[in-house]
């Protein structure tokens, strides 16, 4: 049988992506794999003839075949009910079957079972699949029914009968509902016999199916078939805050998932001693806190300390503690009893990641650096025999020539003066004259500084 995520077994399914011919039946939730499919029975037994046969949302029965009908996982086959007949697919078959029964069924009677009719014909799957295609319009018009005559109830899902006999009303309710009137009217409306049937919060959530909290699919919706009690006692030992909103899923009641590990850390909570017992100290009482069960630390909190805080100690020291106050031994601090464990960091220089340097050539410039010129080259052989003979020898400061015109052998003149013979010369600055010089006119001799000359 093809799955119902593909059409006509074309496309890629969920699960087995064997698109619509797996051995298993399909990719339909709450499959069972024939692990015993390919073995062979020993000589002489007889095939179990008790089949298990699935209908709509993951409800199961199990029927006999007496006709010894040859089926396999995945036939559509029409069995007995009361009245009519019913459609579903076929589960489970041979030994894997009778497995089942001792599983689920333990005090199952094969003779008693419901006997299966044929395999369904191209007309009992027509009319299969009609009565599928009427379900979502007759909820609603149930609903509206029971709204009219204020009912404190909440219809939540329909299942047709394979011929179209009998409808059965699923419904979730908080007290008990009188829904006689309810009835007559819903069979006045869609000319089938009604069965009313009460389901509790968790089967409600496993037939609607949804998201949880957790980001997949909810469990009572894909593979989860009994609803065990989950108790807020399950949180306590898994040290979980006792939030309602957090802890409850989308039935409204504690999250199932609650009790998959609850085993484990009970289990583990065995050697850690009673939260409830209070230490005593010469200078108070600590209390217990929190536990971390897979730290193995127990967080505790003496009275009146606010400096020192929180405490934590192994539970073989929170027992060493308990048997010296047994004794009348009252030990002073809390701290004295913390283990500490210094763990030396191994590093491993995989890559060279681990060098200070690693990252030095990364700046260096890689254009060629020009060379400075040689001053001491500048002044002669003699400068450079020096600095070979003293290199620590400073250079001579540079002097500069008198000025002495064009002809270097012509002797320096003296400058003129204006002090009188046998006189120190001063030397003064003459100020500048910012008034325009008279011109000469070609007229030489009046100008004093020519005589001076």
């Amino acid at each position: 049988m093809g799955c119902e995520s593909c059409s006509s077994g074309g496309g890629t399914p969920r699960g087995c992506k064997n698109n619509g011919n797996c051995s298993s039946g399909g990719c339909n939730k709450l499959e069972v794999y024939d692990w015993l499919a390919n073995v062979a029975l020993p000589n002489g037994q007889a095939p179990y003839d008790i089949v298990e046969v699935r209908f709509k949302n993951s409800r199961k029965a199990f029927y006999r075949n007496a006709k010894e009908l040859s089926l396999q996982v995945g036939d559509v086959i029409a069995v007995e009910t009361s009245p009519g007949y019913d459609i579903g697919v076929v589960s489970v078959v041979g030994e894997l079957a009778r497995i089942q029964v001792q599983k689920k069924e333990p005090g199952f009677k094969p003779m008693e079972a419901r006997k299966i009719v044929r395999k369904a014909n191209q007309e009992d799957i027509d009319k299969w699949i009609s009565a599928r295609a009427l379900e979502k319009d007759v909820m609603f018009s149930a609903r509206t029914l029971a709204l009219n005559l204020k009912l404190q109830m909440k219809i939540s899902d329909v299942e047709y009968q394979g011929d179209l006999s009998k409808a059965t009303f699923y419904y979730t309710a908080e007290g008990r509902v009188d829904f006689r009137q309810l009835i007559k009217d819903m069979a006045d409306a869609f000319k089938v016999r009604v069965e009313m049937r009460q389901i509790g919060a968790r089967q409600e959530a496993s037939r609607l199916g949804g998201i949880g909290s957790c980001g997949r699919e909810l469990c009572c919706s894909t593979w989860l078939t009994d609803f065990r009690s989950v108790s807020t006692s399950a949180a306590r030992y898994q040290q979980l805050s006792l939030n309602p909103q957090k802890l409850a899923g989308q039935c409204g009641k504690l999250k199932c998932c609650l009790n998959y590990e609850l085993d484990m850390y009970m289990d583990a909570m065995k050697s850690f001693p009673k939260a409830d017992i209070r230490l005593q100290l010469e200078s108070g009482y600590a209390s217990h806190v929190k536990t971390d069960v897979f730290k193995r630390q127990m967080w505790y909190a003496v009275s009146g300390d606010t400096v020192s805080g929180l405490v934590a100690l192994t539970p073989e020291r929170v027992i060493e503690i308990i048997k010296m106050n047994k004794e009348g031994i009252k030990p002073k601090e809390l701290k004295e009893y913390v283990e500490v464990v210094k763990v030396a960091p191994e590093y491993s220089n995989v890559v060279g990641q681990d060098s200070l340097n690693r990252f030095e050539h990364a700046f260096k410039s890689k254009k060629p650096k020009k060379k400075r010129p040689n001053n001491r080259q500048k002044n002669g052989p003699n400068a450079a025999a020096s600095a070979n003979a003293n290199p620590n020898a400073k250079p001579a400061p540079k002097k500069n020539p008198p000025k002495q015109g064009n002809n270097p052998n012509k002797p320096a003149q003296a400058k003129p003066t204006n002090a009188a013979p046998g006189e120190k010369p001063v030397n003064k600055r003459r100020k500048p004259n910012n008034r325009r010089k008279p011109k000469n006119n070609g007229n030489e001799n009046n100008n004093p500084n020519n005589e001076a000359k």
